[in-house]
């Protein structure tokens, strides 16, 4: 998701680049779902690229580990750290 274009497009504001981009993995989706029913509320499967202010990029995902902790269901730790994992290797290509 281009949300530069999209806030142009719908609210005619400047904003600086900021991409939103789909990193769902869905055999990792289905085993947290088959754990915990509600988790796709929680779902780390965006990571973001945005330009900063002092220049740059900044690339940045939510901590599965951190996210799947407040659901309090040990199940979804090997998940979490397996998802963790891979979301990194993902960040470091970019």
């Amino acid at each position: 998701i281009d949300v530069k274009e999209t806030l142009k497009k719908k609210l005619d504001v400047d904003f600086p680049q900021y991409k939103i981009l789909g990193a769902c993995n869905p055999p990792f989706a289905y085993k947290a779902l088959q754990a915990e029913s509600k988790i796709g509320t929680m779902l780390p499967c965006n990571v973001i690229v945005r330009a900063m202010k002092e220049g740059g990029v900044e690339i940045a995902a939510v901590d599965p580990i951190a996210s799947m902790q407040a659901v309090e269901n040990p199940a979804l730790g090997s998940i979490a750290h397996e998802v963790q994992a891979k979301l990194k290797k993902v960040i470091v290509s970019l």
